[in-house]
């Protein structure tokens, strides 16, 4: 009886231990057991998993699925933008934070988009050459593999060129995306004859083959990435910038570095929570968030209901006013990150939110709310069997950037000047105000939304998540996390689960179709202005779970895919 017993007692332990999947759970991650890949597109997805499976680890496969998202999903996925990544090092314990932002050119002013009356000239600051931050993100996916990797980095193209040079099935969502953009892109000869081939608008099962795109990858392959900032790409961009007028030259290209700092941090209800430092808003206010957040019991008051979206909605706006009033570059603002990070400011804050009552945004702390990337960022989460793990979000901006290609480069330029402020007090693109804090100049990186994010448990990651959406990255990472830790969701749910988003100014919250009337009328009744909207960002994620990898591709974007091996 005793050894029936114990033998009883090991098995359960032995059972207790495992991550427990429910079948009655409405939506379920995929799961593995040698690591995992998410992100926006099935190509890039299985790329990336094809290198793990080939002996590379998370660095490689996250430049082969970047390098393969620039072919793929070309409204987002590039090699002429940037952005950021969280990097945890299992063999040392340590994140790094690396920021590939854009960089604005040597000649960029203060005033360069503004006209001789002082007022702002959008086209410029949107659809034209002066409209391109030097591009950072080869020179990102360069540090990575030499820090990181374990595999030869010119050998992580191969997947990208071979969809280029041979062409792959366009699916639903590109082939909605020519069609949405068509009018746009049509301000581009170049764009044009790759996209638009003999003017016809790709569909769904047309084969996209992208030959300029296919030679730069080829060049980059055969030089090494420096190629793109001091070799033959780099030549072929600094001429043509040059020849028509362009801002950028050989020297900004050959003067850009990739930035490394430690992860800003913060403790939510005994989890650590790692994310990006400024020029990222992001990792700075979902940390602010959820230090507020933290003075009730979510749980308590429940999933979604008008008292807990009452008290998200009333901490995102207090983040959103410090934000336009604190963030920008770190290299030309002073900013207070332990402050703003501090739990003594967060809980100070609290006890300014009524329970029943909405506070207008008119009466939060006042400031200029800084501009942000479209909704057309994209985002990927990779995890290792060594226990590497990366979360990176990058872009170009607006759906396909500038919508300028070079001619022979076959990539899309970024947009990113404009998110700068190009002048305190005007709307940008999206409607929001620019601050003096992220005004243009010379050397500096625009201020950005996007927040890769990781959850640490025993200094181990355990969920990893980020999304692209503009404004949006934020609030919908904020809600991807308090759903698995205040509300036990597994990631699928999490992610499936309604969303709601305050900016703090415009003075609106909106929240995605589906959530209960009921509700909504009683955040009328709180004083909320509610509006229903479209989907609130995408968010890639993996939790790491008893030696189990578990992911999950948000729905919200179609062509979403989650693969382990």
């Amino acid at each position: 009886m005793r050894y029936t017993l114990i033998i009883f007692l090991f098995i359960f332990s032995s059972w207790a231990d495992q991550p427990l999947i429910n079948p009655d759970a409405r939506f379920h991650p995929v799961s593995s057991k040698n690591g995992m890949v998410v992100s926006q597109d099935g190509f890039a997805t299985d790329a990336a998993v094809a290198v793990l499976k080939s002996g590379g680890n998370a660095a490689d496969a996250a430049v082969a699925l970047a390098y393969t998202l620039a072919v793929t999903l070309p409204k987002a996925g590039n090699i002429g933008g940037g952005g950021f990544a969280l990097y945890f090092e299992a063999s040392t314990g340590k994140t790094y934070a690396i920021d590939f932002r854009e960089t604005a050119p040597a000649s960029a002013t203060k005033d360069m988009f503004l006209d001789k009356a002082g007022e702002v000239v959008s086209s410029k600051s949107k659809f034209s050459l002066d409209a391109c931050g030097v591009p950072g993100t080869v020179a990102g996916l360069q540090y990575l593999s030499e820090k990181f990797g374990k595999l030869k980095h010119t050998d992580m193209l191969g997947p990208a060129i071979k969809l280029a040079e041979e062409g792959f099935s366009v699916s639903a969502g590109l082939a909605y995306d020519f069609q949405k953009y068509r009018k746009m892109l049509s301000m581009s000869p170049e764009v044009m004859k790759i996209f638009y081939p003999q003017g016809k608008t790709l569909e769904q099962g047309d084969i996209l083959k992208q030959d300029a795109l296919a030679k730069t990858l080829r060049a980059l392959q055969k030089e090494g990435p420096n190629s793109f900032y001091t070799g033959s790409v780099a030549k072929l961009m600094a001429d043509y910038f040059s020849q028509n007028g362009g801002a950028i030259n050989a020297k900004d290209l050959a003067d850009y570095k990739v930035r490394v700092m430690p992860p800003v941090k913060g403790t939510y209800r005994g989890h650590e929570v790692l994310s990006m430092p400024p020029p990222s808003s992001g990792g700075v206010h979902i940390i602010q968030m959820l230090n507020i957040l933290e003075n009730w019991d979510l749980s308590q008051s429940g999933h979604n209901t008008a008292q807990t979206v009452h008290y998200l909605t009333e901490s995102m706006k207090r983040a959103y006013a410090d934000r336009s009033k604190f963030l920008g570059d770190p290299d030309f603002v002073d900013i207070p990150v332990s402050g703003l990070l501090s739990k003594k400011y967060s809980n100070d804050l609290a006890r300014k939110i009524s329970t029943l009552k909405a506070t207008p945004s008119t009466e939060v702390l006042p400031g200029k709310p800084a501009p942000y990337e479209s909704p057309d960022t994209t985002h990927f989460s990779i995890a290792d069997k060594e226990g590497n793990v990366i979360s990176l979000t990058y872009t170009i901006n607006f759906s396909f950037g500038s919508r300028i290609i070079i001619p022979g480069l076959g990539f899309i330029l970024n947009n990113e000047m404009d998110d700068f402020s190009a002048k305190a007090g005007v709307p940008n693109a999206y409607g929001l105000i620019g601050g003096e804090a992220n005004s243009v100049a010379a050397g500096k990186r625009p201020l950005s939304s996007m927040t890769p994010v990781m959850v640490l448990k025993n200094k181990k990651p355990w969920l990893v998540t980020g999304s692209p959406g503009g404004s949006k990255i934020i609030t919908a990472n904020l809600q991807l996390v308090l759903n698995v830790i205040d509300f036990k969701m597994n990631i699928a749910e999490a992610t499936n689960a309604p969303r709601v988003h305050h900016q703090w100014l415009p003075d609106i919250l909106n929240v995605e179709r589906g959530y209960p009337g009921d509700s909504i009328n009683l955040l009328k009744g709180f004083g909320h202005n509610v509006k229903t909207s479209g989907s609130l960002g995408c968010t890639e994620t993996i939790m790491i779970e008893n030696g189990i990898f578990y992911g999950y591709a948000d729905p919200r974007r179609i062509e979403g895919k989650a693969a382990g091996h």
